[in-house]
């Protein structure tokens, strides 16, 4: 499609106090040409971290190389994805195993995950290290808006027991921008949307509290950019800007109901302004969100804390009302064992559907799907027994065209997960011959 003007990639629609940046359109890339993007297309890495273990026995398919079976029961909602995705198997955190026990199993294992240290017992001298995702953030992050992006959907206050302060700091934090100092995941999705967009940023708990009752749209604030804009845009462009800004009002009202809602439940629950209740809400809510920063090249690194480790949060709405950290517990019980089994089932349904978003938006010819490497995965294997080995690792998307889906790679037991770090750099613009402890970059992720 043959437009009328042609943008600048970084093209944004601003307003007073408000910055909405553009996803790629046809305009962006040389007339005739809309399957590249000037400069080649972003690769996005993302790290998404669920906690408690995963139940094994309905994750591992029981064979090697290309998918020719039905996914294992958790994975199920990948099903229609299975062609864009690979299992790897016997990636180990050796680093999360009690070498001297530290803040216990699971500060041990989300404290390592991408840091690949064993993380220390001080409860005022936290250390770990510089974790992958920001390895990457600091060697290509100028390139966007925001070097990374942190999210996560518990609020620690509500998360069960957190029994001291070296403790939280592991089990709470995936991304550490130093040894000791961690970045922590903004769980309230009015303050990622303020974060992403510029509205408001300024002001205190308090000021935003007030103003709630008249606030506008961020389209509002950038409403006559738009006009200008859509005159110089042909059909398609104005069709994908159209859905573009569509979701993000469509965002907008989903915090907007959240907010509503919660104001109507007593404040000593200590929950969070803006929190949707319900957790695919809240998954779904934060995922938008990601994926516009995708769709806008905002950001290329996340990491996302899928409620924080060794949580004992229940899931009523799939009728379980335990905790998921006791249900792990099982010692071997059927009835806690299929519960589990439900809730890392649940978890992989918001993914998989968040996956299926990223597939169906165009991005020059190939999908933002096509162009990321998004870990799905957990720092401990078995719950039940804290094991470090053989961890649940599922990558999901085509790096760039730089992976080869649709099948499972089982590696050497104990071969370190840092190894696949290494390798997702390469991809990133960031060549590191040694990270953590990795013994080498992973081969047969790539399409030779």
């Amino acid at each position: 499609m043959i437009t009328r003007k042609k943008l600048a990639r970084r093209t944004v629609l601003r307003g007073i106090g408000a910055a909405v940046a553009l996803p790629f359109m046809d305009a962006m890339a040389p007339a005739l040409s809309s399957s590249t993007i000037p400069g080649g297309k972003p690769v996005r890495m993302a790290f998404v971290y669920v906690p408690n273990g995963i139940n094994q026995d309905h994750w591992r398919p029981n064979y090697e190389g290309e998918f020719r079976e039905a996914l294992p029961r958790i994975l199920q909602p990948m099903e229609p994805l299975k062609q864009d995705m690979m299992l790897l198997g016997n990636l180990t955190q050796n680093n999360g195993r009690a070498l001297l026990d530290g803040p216990g199993a699971h500060g041990r294992c989300c404290g390592a995950y991408l840091t690949g240290v064993h993380v220390k017992k001080s409860e005022y001298d936290i250390h770990a290290g510089i974790s992958a995702d920001q390895h990457v953030a600091n060697a290509i992050g100028q390139k966007t808006a925001f070097p990374s992006l942190e999210v996560g959907l518990e609020d620690a206050r509500q998360a069960g027991n957190c029994d001291s302060g070296y403790s939280c700091a592991y089990t709470n934090n995936l991304a550490w921008k130093s040894e000791t100092q961690p970045l922590p995941p903004m769980l309230n999705p009015r303050d990622l949307f303020e974060r992403l967009f510029g509205v408001d940023a300024h002001l205190t708990p308090e000021e935003r509290s007030r103003r709630n009752g008249f606030r506008q749209s961020i389209l509002d604030f950038v409403s006559e950019d738009t006009k200008k804009l859509q005159a110089d845009l042909g059909p398609t462009d104005k069709r994908k800007l159209d859905e573009y800004l569509s979701s993000i009002r469509s965002i907008e009202r989903q915090i907007a109901r959240a907010e509503s809602e919660n104001a109507q439940i007593d404040p000593g629950i200590g929950k969070p302004y803006g929190v949707p209740s319900d957790f695919a809400e809240h998954f779904r809510l934060m995922s938008d969100m990601i994926t516009v920063a995708f769709q806008a090249d905002l950001s290329r690194v996340l990491t996302f804390l899928v409620t924080r480790e060794g949580t004992s949060r229940p899931y009523r709405e799939i009728g379980i009302r335990d905790g998921h950290h006791p249900c792990t517990h099982h010692r071997n019980n059927p009835e806690l064992i299929e519960k589990v089994t439900k809730i890392n089932t649940y978890h992989v349904e918001q993914f998989a559907a968040w996956m299926q978003r990223l597939k169906g938006i165009d991005e020059g010819g190939s999908s933002i799907l096509d162009n990321s490497m998004i870990v799905y995965g957990a720092g401990l294997a078995d719950g039940n027994r804290h094991t470090h080995h053989d961890l649940p690792v599922m990558i999901v998307g085509g790096g760039g065209g730089t992976l080869k889906t649709g099948r499972r790679v089982v590696y050497r037991r104990e071969t370190p997960i840092s190894n696949m770090y290494l390798s997702m750099m390469d991809r990133m613009g960031l060549h590191m011959e040694q990270f953590a402890d990795s013994t080498g970059h992973l081969n047969g992720l790539d399409l030779a």
